[in-house]
């Protein structure tokens, strides 16, 4: 086979799959039926399998044609985002960007790339939620929803990591001082814990030792709430011990303003992740949002 025939018949051997037959497939593309026949059987030929059983009255895929057809459904998918992919990048970026993102993490580590953006496309506005809490991405209209998850619920939305971080204990000094340094996760049950009440068993803390044996813990929680900013400050001022993704503390431990808990034992991990409907024609000022982050945002 010569490389100028790679792909010729594809598209229609696709198209009389999907119709379930010749004439329609015909019709679809504006061809005639004798086209459409001579040309999947050049295919054929060329392929040396036969892909279709033919009989008066309708067609079915042979084992081959099967296997042959989904290869073809992906080659073309493969071609379109490649249009698409063109087709997008010379067009400008305008109308409104709708984003939803943590509010720390859009302010320590977004904030530049949101700054970069609005330089860079004067055509966009931006409507930027500023929260924690749980989105429906397509219901609620978001072109992109950036989440920390440990573990991503199962979707059909397209998942891009842009950030990990551990997960980190800590309390302060002064905490410490008074209340004593804990040595094992189960001495959280007498200590007191500030929760994050967006999380399904907000309650329960799971550690790993490095022999790799586990301990839940269902820590006393002094409190529950939705404001990681408002619980960090309170820790800071020695009111309690709470378990964090670092990019939110790194700074305080730096400085010795929070002291990390249990460091012989593993640190979990947690990802930050872009959400956005599909990967499909995906519109210029979603994909140079992307592109900005993954320019600005270092990924440790």
């Amino acid at each position: 086979m010569t490389n100028n025939q790679l792909f010729d018949g594809i598209a229609l051997f696709v198209q009389v799959v999907k119709n379930g037959g010749f004439g329609a497939a015909a019709q679809a593309m504006g061809h005639s039926n004798s086209y459409v026949s001579k040309e999947i059987v050049k295919l054929e030929n060329r392929l040396g399998v036969r892909l279709l059983n033919r009989t008066t009255r309708s067609i079915s895929l042979t084992p081959e044609g099967k296997s042959y057809y989904q290869e073809c459904l992906q080659l073309i998918s493969d071609a379109e985002q490649a249009v698409a992919h063109i087709t997008q990048s010379t067009v400008a970026p305008k109308g409104t960007l709708k984003i939803s993102c943590p509010v720390w993490f859009g302010k320590h580590y977004l904030k530049d790339v949101f700054s970069a953006y609005l330089t860079r496309y004067p055509d966009v506005v931006i409507d930027l939620d500023m929260s924690d809490k749980a989105i429906d991405v397509i219901g609620d209209g978001y072109d992109l929803v950036i989440r920390a998850s440990a573990k991503l619920d199962e979707s059909s939305l397209i998942c891009k990591r842009i950030y990990s971080s551990r997960i980190c204990t800590v309390a302060s000094p002064e905490y410490i001082a008074k209340h004593g340094h804990p040595i094992h996760p189960t001495e959280l049950s007498s200590h007191h814990c500030f929760c994050y009440s967006n999380l399904k068993k907000s309650n329960i803390w799971d550690y790993m030792d490095k022999a790799g044996n586990q301990t839940s813990v269902d820590v006393h929680q002094r409190i529950r709430s939705n404001n990681t900013e408002m619980s960090l400050a309170l820790v800071c001022n020695g009111d309690g011990i709470i378990r964090l993704p670092e990019f939110y503390i790194e700074q305080q431990i730096k400085t010795g303003e929070l002291i990390l808990l249990f460091e012989d034992y593993v640190f979990p991990m947690v990802d930050v992740y872009a959400l956005y409907p599909t990967r499909k024609h995906l519109a210029s000022k979603v994909r140079c949002f992307l592109d900005l982050i993954d320019e600005m945002v270092v990924k440790p």
